[in-house]
């Protein structure tokens, strides 16, 4: 077929094989299907004139994530339609690693909901409550989902489920907190010193090895 084909050539659509659209596909299935099987590959060998095919398979993950495996947004305590973030100038909006139990249970009772009895995931209608059972769901150690979570507090006052969210966050944190205290004290200073001069050390000789490469490339060792 030549390069400048239109497709609107009635003759070059009849040329068209299905291998030409399946092909793509399926390569990106082979590449894809084996995602736990070799949980730690990072590297597809083909061949330079497969590099568009990899680019199609790369896309697919993309969508295929987009539609049925969202990534998870954490929303704001304060303003559940917005997510949670650290410039938000109410620090009752968010969590954060090194709250105090204290603290994430004053942010949690604080936290915005509605008047409406029981309690039901539905993001739309109900955007406070459904982040507090996003929350408690991420976190949740018998993995359970946002509506399961939601069917068995439907005897819950909200002042209940509220302090539920909140032994479950302090139990989610710990360990995260944990560490936290343990490398702040000031006991560790020099360890803190030392990892990041080791970090930066590897740095420094990681960019000077590409730097050497770059130069020798654009010839400019030479000058």
């Amino acid at each position: 077929m030549a390069d400048n084909v239109a497709l609107s050539d009635a003759d070059a659509k009849a040329k068209l094989k299905l291998g030409l659209f399946s092909y793509p596909v399926l390569q990106a299935a082979d590449v894809l299907v084996y995602r736990y099987v070799f949980e730690l590959a990072t590297h597809v060998p083909v061949g330079h004139d497969q590099a568009q095919h990899l680019e199609f398979a790369r896309e697919n993950a993309k969508n295929f994530n987009a539609a049925h495996a969202p990534a998870k947004r954490v929303m704001s305590l304060k303003e559940p339609l917005l997510k949670m973030s650290k410039s938000h100038n109410d620090p009752r909006s968010r969590i954060m690693l090194n709250d105090s139990s204290d603290d994430i249970r004053m942010k949690i009772k604080a936290a915005l909901t509605d008047s409406i009895e029981g309690l039901s995931y539905n993001p739309v209608e109900r955007p406070g409550v459904s982040n507090l059972l996003s929350l408690m769901a991420y976190m949740d150690k018998s993995q359970r989902s946002e509506e399961q979570i939601a069917d068995e507090g439907q005897a819950l006052s909200m002042r209940a489920f509220k302090e539920e969210v909140s032994d479950t966050i302090i139990k989610g944190l710990a360990d995260i907190k944990a560490r936290y205290d343990y490398f702040s004290d000031s006991t560790q200073n020099q360890y803190l010193q030392d990892v990041m001069a080791l970090g930066d050390e590897r740095a420094r000789l990681k960019a000077k090895e590409t730097m050497v490469r770059i130069r020798r490339l654009t010839g400019i060792d030479t000058i």
